[in-house]
């Protein structure tokens, strides 16, 4: 019989960054995998307010998230319509060594294994134009302009590994999602690129690396096998408590991480609209593994199939959304375990317990 895991748990955001802290005194690297809504963006902004407590020139974390996303924004030259540019916050700490280390080899370096246009930094405007062929000041896509901002930052995370002065203060690289927007071929580039810089960074800087992305993450987990780092499955009760699950040595799935979350959620009653949607999805995603051309077949010979059939394609069009849960109907509710029940019980999927009682260390804020 298989030990159960031991599941952490924690009921403030500052206990979880400390757990991670301390992990990353005896780690190079630590991996997390949570789906969106855990609160990863929160995550990465607390653990680097944990490095400002000897106050706020006292620094240790250079970080990507949405956050550094904002720190770019577009003038699109509204009266003229001819010269769009990227307009960088330059008094950011974030562009601290720019002007003087002159980035842009580093930068395109990464840029063209991704990307087929250029740019040019302007840095007395703090702005960037972009080229491709003959055309110039074009307006490129938000995942082209994503997929720039992510060179920058590996060209920033370069120089902090190189020793650059500028960028003396970092001790961590904190990571959130890097790979929004991307197709499949460019995140697995993108983790491949990102395992590479983090060989070079050991013993020189940690790094934390959280993400939504299945793919990003297995190949994450591949890649930094050799290495020395924890990986684990986040999850963030409706209590607004979190659990840190160590994932072994078998990378944890979405599709299993859902349908636990499903489980959960039929378990105790609370099963709101946007379940519908959810489980429509691993229906799909499930069909597709088997080669099917419709979800429906994958419940295919269960009774009430055409029922149930019909109800996920009724049920699952609405835009429910998990931040505004609503509760379904007693009716809907029945209809909903049934159908569950049923996929579970033909496909037997082996689910984690998210709240295992007799193995779950608690940690108080």
């Amino acid at each position: 019989m298989s030990k159960k895991p031991t599941i952490h748990k924690y009921n403030a955001l500052p206990a979880l960054v400390k757990r991670l802290r301390d992990d990353l005194n005896s780690q190079d690297f630590v991996l997390l995998y949570a789906y969106n809504g855990t609160g990863k963006t929160r995550l990465s902004m607390e653990f680097k307010n944990a490095g400002k407590k000897g106050g706020e020139n006292k620094r240790d974390t250079l970080y990507f998230n949405a956050y550094t996303e904002d720190l770019f924004h577009w003038d699109n030259d509204l009266e003229n319509d001819t010269e769009r540019v990227l307009q960088l916050t330059a008094e950011s700490n974030f562009f601290g060594g720019f002007r003087q280390l002159a980035l842009e080899e580093k930068i395109f370096g990464y840029l063209e294994r991704y990307a087929d246009f250029d740019f040019k930094i302007d840095y007395e405007k703090w702005a960037v134009t972009f080229n491709r062929a003959s055309e110039t000041n074009i307006k490129v896509s938000r995942g082209e302009e994503n997929i720039f901002i992510w060179c920058i930052f590996l060209a920033v995370c370069e120089l902090v590994i190189d020793g650059a002065d500028a960028y003396k203060w970092v001790k961590y690289f904190y990571i959130d999602d890097p790979i929004s927007s991307l197709d499949d071929n460019n995140a697995v580039a993108v983790a491949s690129d990102l395992s590479q810089l983090l060989a070079k960074a050991k013993g020189k800087v940690k790094a934390i690396i959280s993400s939504h992305h299945i793919l990003f993450f297995n190949v994450m987990c591949n890649e930094l096998k050799k290495h020395n780092y924890k990986r684990y499955f986040l999850h963030k009760n409706s209590s607004d408590t979190y659990t840190l699950r160590i994932t072994n040595d078998t990378p944890f799935f979405h599709h299993v991480a859902s349908l636990s979350e499903l489980q959960q959620a039929v378990e105790a009653g609370s099963i709101k609209t946007y379940h519908f949607n959810m489980l429509r999805s691993l229906l799909e995603k499930t069909s597709s593994f088997f080669g099917f051309n419709d979800f429906g077949k994958c419940i295919h010979g269960i009774e009430d199939e055409v029922l149930f059939e019909r109800a996920l394609n009724l049920l699952s069009h609405g835009k429910y959304s998990v931040y505004e849960p609503v509760e379904m109907g007693e009716d809907s509710k029945n209809l909903f375990k049934k159908i569950f029940e049923a996929f579970l019980n033909k496909y037997q999927f082996e689910l984690p317990i998210l709240t295992i009682k007799e193995t779950t260390q608690s940690y108080l804020p």
